[in-house]
């Protein structure tokens, strides 16, 4: 580790390197005012090396105390250095790795350095970007096994594609590491190092792990909460490409729910993408007196798809109204929904869980801000307050305008931002 000084150009005045050298390395570069400026300043240090011992990049962690916005500042890529093929840490754990026939791939520099500092001596870490084939190519010289030191399943069905595919390619297992309480690795090596060589220990096959996860989520409830629960157990274990492996996991889910295991052998034997365990309704998204539902089963169904267009105030239905504010209160963990909804929104809820969605998030969640805008603003033929006037012939104009894709966006943005203002008015 090292420290970069809290001045401008310490490093370009005293290193000895003309500066051409020290641009192309990412170490400098020239200012506005044309003088050479260091590229790191008050930071921690962390020295990147190939796996042969090269150093070819920084990484640079501020310190507690710092108004820095940027926690953690990197080289940018060089002739030398690309981030896609370089492994912090794999020159020091190389040797480790090979014997144990396996790798642990954290997401920061402090993580390997936990994990070393616990005697776990063959972690290695990515330099500020997901992990890659390129990484994956490079591991497989050293090791067949690789856990993963952090939330692998955070991208969704994409990043399981591509996991699959990897262990099929290179003839490689990939497991996850659970951490308790959401700690990260660096942080347990400082807490509780048994508990960081346990979870190494413990860690599941990427399916078996992302299996679990859906599992816990669900309830078992009810006859339509368990068939809720396999639906949605199934259709992550019919992204695996493996028809056998399929076919095992679904005998879990089997188990687990109360469902004869032959129904959802055959779902696996298909390997359709949207197992129905049982027949669901399926929403049109042209009907428009739907709307406030459909954007709500999408709130369910795939959070991050439209979780960041919702508010309260798009909500005319008192019940799906109360139902948002379930779902939102627990970010779309739907047993915990459910646990916090009335009786009329938990109804609503299960419905949105169940239901087949065909319609664009951003489109329903546009339609669904313009109609909740319009309708504030027709109650508001009586402001005499310039301001509000003003404000609000500006969301009329806006409004004109978020159909338009270069701009739709922002728009919405402006509007849900005009909304919650006027709406928490008379709340």
């Amino acid at each position: 580790m090292g420290w970069a000084p809290d001045d401008w150009d310490v490093m370009s005045k005293e290193i000895g390197v003309p500066i051409d050298l020290l641009k192309e390395v990412g170490l400098a570069f020239i200012n506005k005012r044309g003088n050479a400026q260091d590229s790191f300043r008050a930071r921690v240090l962390f020295p990147i090396f190939t796996d042969a011992g090269d150093a070819v990049a920084f990484g640079g962690r501020i310190l507690p105390g710092s108004t820095d916005p940027a926690k953690y500042k990197n080289s940018s890529e060089t002739t030398i250095y690309a981030k896609s093929k370089t492994l912090y840490g794999l020159n020091w754990a190389k040797q480790d790795i090979v014997a144990a026939d396996e790798v642990i791939v954290c997401e920061g520099y402090t993580d390997v350095i936990g994990f070393h500092r616990s005697g776990i001596t063959r972690a290695v870490a990515t330099c500020g970007t997901a992990l890659t084939e390129e990484h994956v190519r490079l591991l497989k010289r050293f090791a067949n096994k690789v856990i993963l030191a952090f939330d692998a399943d955070a991208a969704g069905q994409g990043a399981a594609e591509r996991f699959y595919e990897w262990e099929s390619r290179y003839k490689l297992q990939v497991f996850v590491a659970k951490f308790p309480d959401g700690k990260d690795p660096g942080e347990l090596a400082m807490t509780n190092p048994e508990a960081l060589a346990a979870a190494i220990k413990d860690a599941k096959p990427f399916l078996g792990f992302r299996l679990q996860r859906t599992l816990d989520a669900g309830s078992i409830a009810s006859p339509e909460a368990r068939s809720r629960t396999a639906q949605q157990a199934m259709a992550v274990i019919n992204e695996h490409p493996d028809k056998n492996v399929r076919k095992i996991y679904a005998g879990e889910v089997a188990s687990h729910v109360g469902i004869p295991a032959a129904d959802l052998m055959q779902l696996a034997e298909r390997g359709s993408r949207k197992p129905e365990v049982r027949t669901s309704p399926t929403i049109d998204s042209s009907r428009r007196e739907n709307a406030e539902f459909v954007a709500l089963a999408i709130m369910v169904q795939d959070w991050n798809a439209i979780a960041t267009w919702m508010s309260e105030g798009l909500f005319s239905d008192d019940v799906y109204r109360r139902a948002y504010l379930a779902v939102a209160s627990v970010i779309g963990n739907i047993a915990g929904a459910l646990e916090a909804a009335d009786p009329d929104a938990r109804e609503v809820i299960e419905r949105a869980a169940v239901v087949d969605i065909d319609s664009d998030p951003f489109t329903e969640a546009k339609n669904l801000i313009s109609a909740a805008v319009r309708r504030e603003l027709s109650i508001r033929n009586r402001i005499t307050d310039p301001d509000e006037i003003r404000a609000d012939r500006d969301a009329r104009i806006l409004l004109e305008e978020i159909d338009n894709p270069t701009m739709a966006d922002a728009v919405a943005m402006e509007l849900l931002d005009w909304l919650g203002k006027r709406v928490g008015e008379h709340a």
